[in-house]
């Protein structure tokens, strides 16, 4: 019975490491720079396009996380095969979040069509909730312990920037500020842990010597 926890305990921490090297905060710092910049552009893009732009962004980013994960981070961190269990808690994590990502996508479409007759508060409070679930559930399925810090903040952003729209004069709902302070902490977060990860796990001697002329 020991051995099988800790197997399952190797496996689990083995599986937790896939985000220790901070990449996959910085591509979500590049996503919530949509949030900060989409309603600038909107004025001369319009709604649709404001958001558009950013997709090829996040292709280059990504594309860009998946070179560095394999040039870079598994020669240094190995590569894991995991269980049944986490096979299938990744199954249901997917469908999930397929569900919430569909829920997510009409409430966001009713909202754009009815966003000047709703009220702000509404807004901020429905934005905020489907984030802090989102990242919640995500935190939970995937062990990984700062979406649910980064839940907290994409929860209250909404709110935050509404009351610093209202009370202090920001523009498009402070959403500018709120979501441009998340991406710029989620990304310096994720450099962090990157730098750390390059300097506590150097690479094999072996790695070296097949890379020297």
């Amino acid at each position: 019975m020991s051995e099988s926890i800790s197997l399952k305990e190797a496996e689990r921490r083995a599986f937790r490491s896939t985000f220790d090297d901070g990449l996959w905060d910085v591509f979500l710092g590049f996503f919530f720079l949509m949030f900060a910049f989409a309603p600038i552009l909107s004025v001369y893009l319009g709604d649709f396009w404001s958001s558009a732009v950013f997709l090829p962004v996040w292709i280059l980013v990504y594309l860009a996380i998946l070179c560095i994960r394999k040039r870079i981070v598994k020669p240094r961190m190995g590569v894991a095969k995991y269980g049944r269990s986490r096979q299938v808690k990744m199954k249901r994590f997917t469908v999930i979040m397929l569900v919430i990502n569909t829920i997510l996508f009409l409430l966001g479409l009713y909202a754009a069509a009815n966003f000047r007759a709703m009220p702000g508060w509404t807004v901020a409070v429905v934005l905020g909730l489907m984030l802090l679930m989102g990242f919640s559930l995500s935190a939970y399925f995937l062990d990984f312990n700062r979406l649910y810090l980064y839940g907290l903040l994409a929860g209250f952003a909404p709110l935050v920037g509404e009351w610093l729209f209202l009370n202090k004069g920001a523009s498009h709902h402070g959403y500018p500020i709120v979501f441009g302070f998340m991406a710029v902490f989620m990304v310096v977060v994720g450099l962090v842990v990157f730098l750390r990860l390059l300097r506590e796990n150097p690479l094999p001697e072996e790695e070296i010597s097949q890379e020297e002329p």
